[in-house]
């Protein structure tokens, strides 16, 4: 089952792509959405006293990880092997790809999947159903994402794009089940198909939140019991992470799991916390007959020791997106990566090239709502900041962005003239006015008030002000 683009055109830039996104019934059910997660993140950390606390300890240990990751790793794969796992460490796509390859080639014709962001990210289905294989994702998410053909919009919600009318008439279409809209009977249906599936393969492969680098454990984190089935029901299991994802030792991994679902949905601990420590040993009744980690660099390496270091602390909860009010508003396909929101247009240029991607640093109002919300207190804003630098020093700018921004340097250097052209804004919006907010502006205008409210001119503008307090 091939995976196909859902963008409007995967040729366009960010703007036309959210352009063509503004105001559609994507871009509706994504508001629905990510309005539920923020406020689910902000009851469950109001209803959690330590959670600064947490954080700032979440944060260190990330921090501290990537920078002796490379210790780590060794230590995760020495561990690894010690309890029967074999490790692969793989430099790029390519290289794991061709190395999950060769483990499904030689063990059998039908994977199942759990949901791994990783495993998008370096096209994994594509290049195994190249191969002859069957490929079927089994989180729910992903099941009606790969069904439709698309591409997941979320990191931790992949069909948030898709309201249930939807979802219900793809399986009717799909599935040959009778067209219904109620969310139990959906995932009844899912549950049922899925099942014979899980009992044919072969093959399990998985994602990892984290790999425990004392024990050479992985750790799985979901809301569906797939992810359960995947590591037990087949014979053997591949899990796919990145280097970055490893904690010293399940003391570290505590703290992380405290932070992680309150920051994702909302909830004190997810439904299912797996943890995989080698494969099935003699006399045990299930597990797999084989387990191997598959531990995948492509670029996060190269962002050791620099100035983007830190976003390789990610744990990859989605609160940053479900606050962006950018991403509120276009979603993940409009940044044409698999990664999206403020995380998304910080790793996408830096993993998969600034010549695609490096105009998502522009995707982003600087607000600093991700800061806010990151549950391991990731600067994203200092590091949109720096790829803006990058590509302003790289002649890069966006045109209207640099023609603002010379109009903007003209003025600002130029107090007298600055001072007339607020009184004259503060006039001219007069009637526009509402409450202090302007809801409508004519012409070019329409881009930021069809989607925004503006805040009127104040009377004295803070020049002034600081010049009278002195």
């Amino acid at each position: 089952m091939s995976r196909i683009s859902s963008l409007p055109s995967e040729s366009l830039d960010f703007r036309s792509r959210a352009r063509a996104l503004l105001g559609s019934e994507e871009a509706a059910a994504i508001r629905l959405g990510t309005d539920r997660f923020a406020a689910l993140r902000r009851q469950a950390e109001g209803e959690y006293p330590p959670m600064e606390k947490m954080r700032a300890r979440a944060g260190d240990i990330r921090r501290h990880t990537v920078a002796h990751l490379g210790h780590y790793v060794s230590r995760f794969v020495e561990n690894l092997e010690a309890v029967g796992g074999v490790a692969h460490i793989a430099s790029g796509a390519e290289e794991a790809c061709a190395i999950i390859g060769g483990l499904v080639g030689a063990r059998g014709s039908v994977v199942v999947k759990s949901k791994s962001m990783l495993t998008e990210e370096i096209d994994l289905n594509q290049r195994l159903e190249a191969s002859g294989h069957r490929v079927v994702e089994t989180d729910l998410g992903e099941f009606i994402v790969q069904l439709a053909g698309g591409s997941p919009s979320h990191l931790i919600a992949p069909a948030i794009h898709m309201n249930r009318a939807q979802i219900g008439r793809l399986f009717a279409d799909r599935l040959q089940a009778p067209y219904t809209d109620d969310p139990i009977v959906l995932n009844e249906i899912a549950r049922a198909y899925l099942r014979e599936i899980f009992l044919a393969a072969d093959v399990g492969i998985s994602g990892a939140n984290f790999g425990v680098a004392a024990t050479g454990s992985i750790v799985t984190v979901t809301n569906e019991g797939n992810g359960r089935f995947i590591t037990t029901a087949p014979r053997v299991h591949i899990a796919v992470l990145g280097i970055e994802r490893l904690v010293p030792s399940f003391s570290e991994m505590a703290v992380l799991l405290e932070v992680l679902a309150r920051s994702a949905t909302g909830q004190r601990l997810s439904v299912y916390t797996n943890i995989v420590t080698g494969p099935r040993l003699p006399g045990e009744p299930d597990g797999p007959e084989e387990l191997h980690v598959v531990l995948v660099d492509n670029g996060r390496s190269n962002l050791l020791g620099g100035v983007f270091e830190e976003a390789l602390s990610c744990i990859r909860c989605g609160a940053c997106l479900n606050v962006c009010p950018v991403y509120r508003e276009v979603g993940g396909h409009g940044y044409g990566s698999v990664y999206s929101g403020p995380i998304g247009a910080v790793i996408s240029p830096l993993l998969f090239g600034e010549d695609a991607f490096g105009e998502l640093a522009y995707a982003s109002t600087l607000c600093g709502a991700c800061l806010e919300a990151c549950p391991v207190g990731i600067d994203l804003p200092r590091m949109l900041i720096a790829q803006r630098r990058r590509e302003a020093l790289a002649g890069k700018i966006p045109g209207p962005a640099a023609s603002l921004a010379r109009r903007y340097s003209s003025l600002a250097t130029r107090p007298s003239r600055f001072e007339r052209l607020w009184r004259l804004a503060r006039l001219a919006t007069w009637p526009l006015a509402r409450g202090g907010f302007i809801s409508w502006l004519p012409g070019p205008g329409r881009a930021w008030t069809d989607h925004h409210v503006l805040r009127r001119p104040a009377r004295r503008s803070f020049r002034r002000t600081q010049g009278d307090r002195q």
